[in-house]
């Protein structure tokens, strides 16, 4: 049977942790950035998480 092929998008877009979570970058923070807060774009540049319930979806892209 031939190997999987990891989804070459999902790779680029998701990395996985040591303790197991997949760290996704985060919308809304790549223009129109003048008439957004300071606050708000200070928020976006936390690291952010896929929920629980997209965890597995993610998974069979990365062939994990």
């Amino acid at each position: 049977m031939p190997k999987m092929k990891t989804n070459r998008g999902a790779a680029k877009r998701f990395k996985v942790k040591k303790s197991g979570k997949i760290k996704r970058g985060s919308a809304y923070r790549s223009h129109i950035l003048t008439k957004k807060s300071q606050k708000r774009k200070r928020n976006l540049r936390q690291p952010k998480y896929v929920a629980k319930t997209d965890i597995k979806e993610v998974k069979l892209l990365l062939c994990i």
